[in-house]
């Protein structure tokens, strides 16, 4: 179940109905899937052949077309990430650097954990959401944030996008951004 820590207060909030409550607040889409539905050989398997990503997107299906129906979304693909990754650290930068998409950036984990941080309102300011397997967000167009991993450097995530060539950040600079 996701968790959210405030940066400047060091404020933890837990509960999906809390999480849920003060995201959407920030204007930040989040739910919860049944991650139990994933076969057993791939709750903690992060370096996966095509055949097995196609498996765990087939899995999730059904909730991937409703969301995709709901909000707009036309294509999605699956990313596994862990330090079988050539070149983690080098994609981890990628990431790891403060922008904003003209499109929603939406996350469904299947497998692992992840941080989504992202900047709120005036009196909340950036906030983290420790995210694992289940936790679905979707960070809106033009607000500023990032991902990266948490300490097990480990995580298979669903990403959906409407623009068909995917993922393209815009740099986001802000003086008030510290890294934690």
């Amino acid at each position: 179940m996701a968790e959210i820590r405030i940066r400047n207060s060091n404020e933890r909030i837990s509960g999906e109905h809390n999480v849920k409550s003060f995201l959407e607040k920030q204007e930040v889409l989040y739910e919860h899937w049944e991650a139990s539905k994933l076969p057993a050989e791939l709750h903690e398997k992060f370096k996966l052949t095509d055949e097995e990503k196609a498996q765990i997107l087939s899995t999730f299906d059904e909730e991937i077309k409703d969301l995709a129906a709901r909000r707009g979304y036309k294509t999605w693909d699956l990313i596994a990430l862990s330090d079988a990754t050539p070149n983690l650290d080098d994609l981890l930068k990628k990431f790891e650097q403060v922008h904003t998409h003209v499109e929603d950036e939406v996350r469904a984990i299947t497998a692992g954990k992840g941080i989504f941080i992202i900047k709120g309102t005036d009196d909340v300011g950036y906030f983290d959401v420790e995210l694992e397997a289940g936790d679905v967000i979707s960070v809106p167009e033009h607000k500023a944030h990032f991902f990266t991993l948490m300490e097990n450097r480990q995580i298979v995530a669903v990403r959906l996008f409407i623009e068909t060539e995917g993922w393209i950040a815009h740099p986001y600079e802000d003086a008030t951004f510290q890294k934690a």
